[in-house]
Formats: C-alpha cells, sequence, structure tokens
C-alpha cells in the first residue's frame, strides 16, 4: 500500500505550518541581534546614553 492523498495533504500541511514556525523564531532572533549589535556599537563609540534609553520607552502621561 502506498501513501494515499490525505496523508500527503496532511504532510504538506504540517511542514508549511512547521516552516513558519521555524521561520517566525528566525525573524525574531535576527531582530533581537540586530538590537544587540546596534546597542554594542553605540557602547564602542561611546554614544550610549541610558536615560534617552529609558525616556524612549518611559511611558509619560503628564502631557494627557
Amino acid at each position: 500500500m502506498g501513501v494515499s492523498r490525505r496523508q500527503y495533504g496532511f504532510l504538506i500541511g504540517f511542514l508549511v505550518v512547521w516552516l513558519a514556525w521555524e521561520a517566525t523564531w528566525v525573524v525574531l532572533a535576527a531582530i533581537a541581534a540586530g538590537l544587540l549589535c546596534y546597542l554594542a556599537v553605540k557602547l564602542l563609540e561611546g554614544d550610549l546614553d541610558v536615560n534617552e534609553l529609558t525616556d524612549r520607552f518611559r511611558n509619560d502621561r503628564s502631557g494627557r
């Protein structure tokens, strides 16, 4: 007995989802590596200002 069309269909669907899932983790890892390298270069250039970074992510509600 060979492999049926339903089994091939399942296999193709499984592989598509698996590859999409793996690609998501690769993209997230690439973004994280890019941010780390960006911060490392800023640190080596002496241009890293921690106050500037915290101001970017601080939720300032005083203007509302």
